[in-house]
């Protein structure tokens, strides 16, 4: 049988997540690598194409995540857990969403974002060789803290004893098999929902009860050990940026050809594309849709956001570039930013503390000091001398700028648009440039210099 076959699924992200603090989002919505912790969940089990898939979710988070599961469209369907009564009432509230669906169901919580299909795949082979009615996925660590203790007798698994309830029972501190909060049910497993009981100190029902159930009714239950890294669950603040870690070096691992200088410090958000024989330096962000060619180079203290980078472009140290398209062989920074929309063709160099935004840089121009290009549009090998200024807001509206190829713009002048500059132009150094310039002329804009002599000396008599 397909593992996969008459599959479902139910994730279970109705907690309320209290150990994460009050503020911030939902705990399953916490961010990792740029999304959502539940997403990882999400994709692993639809990974599986299970026939079914189902979110639980509370009502005091209702708005935040059905915002969040948005992106999934019809591929899953949401039950709505009204009071937060623990994990075996969130799995009856999804089985009312499943309707007569008799096939294995396979319960996850939302807060493990570790585990895999390759994990998934192997918990229900194993579920499906032993012929069991409920298998659950366990895992050895060293750090037990808030996880249940799986119970064994003569090596078969008993029960679930909640951390809350160990009390300072020796046998059950230090290393220890631990419920992973991966489950897969057969419907006779299933029926015995029912008979769970609500804890008399915290008045919810435990999931984890199920097992102790099967085992005195003779059903046939058991836990499988998957790694620790697949199933650690995410409580607190600390714990996710461990997940974060780990998640960060599995990305890593998966870019082929890629050197990264010093992995621990590249921040990079999932989904990220980064071309073969590229190197990335230290303490470099790269985040959301941004997608590098082969052989770039990013210097370090550079934050790349939903970019676009063609094959050998280089950015140079503390630099930012946002919502932006560089060409191939491409040079942009030190110290420069590139705001939305804007495009630099092949060759283009954008240099030292220069800020070009929703502007388009025709192939083999450059910018290389103190400039701010705005709302421009440059042809092809354009110079754009230092401090020059395209001023394209006059508090109301913004205007456009247009420069032609092979135009010549001298340092410190200033272009107010709406103005264009033809083809083969000057601009002379220190203009201020509020008419069009035709094709191979001058523009020039001056006051005439006047020299005092003598001027110094008398100012110095004076003080």
């Amino acid at each position: 049988m397909n593992a996969s076959e008459g599959l479902a699924f139910v994730v279970l992200a109705g907690g309320l997540g209290t150990r994460m603090g009050p503020a911030g989002p939902p705990k399953v919505l916490q961010p990792l690598l740029g999304r959502p912790m539940l997403h990882y969940v999400l994709d692993a089990a639809l990974a599986l194409k299970p026939q079914k898939l189902v979110v639980v979710i509370g009502k005091t988070q209702q708005e935040a995540l059905l915002q969040a599961l948005k992106p999934y469209g019809q591929r899953l369907q949401t039950a709505l857990q009204s009071r937060p009564l623990g994990t075996a009432h969130a799995l009856r509230t999804a089985l009312r969403t499943l309707g007569d669906f008799a096939g294995p169901l396979v319960a996850i919580n939302g807060d493990t974002p570790l585990i895999t299909p390759k994990g998934l795949r192997k918990l229900l082979r194993l579920h499906h060789r032993h012929g069991n009615a409920l298998s659950l996925a366990s895992f050895m660590t060293a750090r037990p803290a808030a996880y249940g203790r799986i119970l064994r007798r003569d090596g078969v698994v008993v029960g679930i004893r909640e951390a809350s309830e160990l009390g300072k029972n020796p046998a059950l501190q230090g290393p220890q098999e631990v419920n992973g909060g991966l489950y897969v049910f057969e419907p006779e497993a299933l029926r015995l929902l029912g008979l769970i009981r609500a804890n008399p100190k915290r008045k919810e029902y435990y999931l984890t009860d199920i097992l102790e159930l099967c085992h005195h009714r003779g059903l046939k239950a058991e836990a499988y050990a998957l790694p620790e890294e697949e199933l650690k669950g995410v409580n607190t603040l600390a714990e996710l940026q461990e997940a974060e870690a780990l998640l960060r070096d599995r990305l890593l691992r998966s870019y082929k050809g890629v050197r990264f200088l010093e992995p621990s410090g590249v921040f990079i958000h999932h989904g990220v594309k980064i071309g073969p024989g590229s190197i990335i330096y230290p303490n470099v962000y790269l985040e959301g849709r941004t997608v590098l060619g082969k052989g770039c180079i990013i210097y370090p203290n550079v934050r790349i956001i939903d970019s676009t980078l063609k094959d050998g472009a280089v950015v140079k140290d503390c630099s930012l570039i946002e919502g932006s398209w560089v060409g191939s062989q491409a040079q942009v920074g030190p110290f420069a930013h590139l705001r939305p929309g804007s495009r630099l063709r092949r060759g283009c160099r954008v240099g030292n503390f220069v800020e070009v935004k929703n502007t388009s840089m025709g192939e083999g121009s450059k910018a290389l000091h103190l400039s701010y290009l705005g709302d421009a549009v440059l042809g092809k090998g354009v110079n754009i001398g230092a401090g020059t200024i395209t001023c394209n807001y006059d508090g109301l509206r913004k205007y456009r700028t247009v420069i032609e190829d092979g135009a010549f713009i001298g340092s410190d002048s200033q272009l107010v648009a709406p103005v264009k500059v033809g083809k083969g132009a000057y601009v002379a150094a220190g203009s201020t440039i509020n008419k069009d310039v035709p094709p191979g002329g001058l523009g020039i804009s001056r006051c005439r210099q006047r020299n005092i002599p003598g001027w110094t000396k008398k100012r110095r008599r004076r003080s």
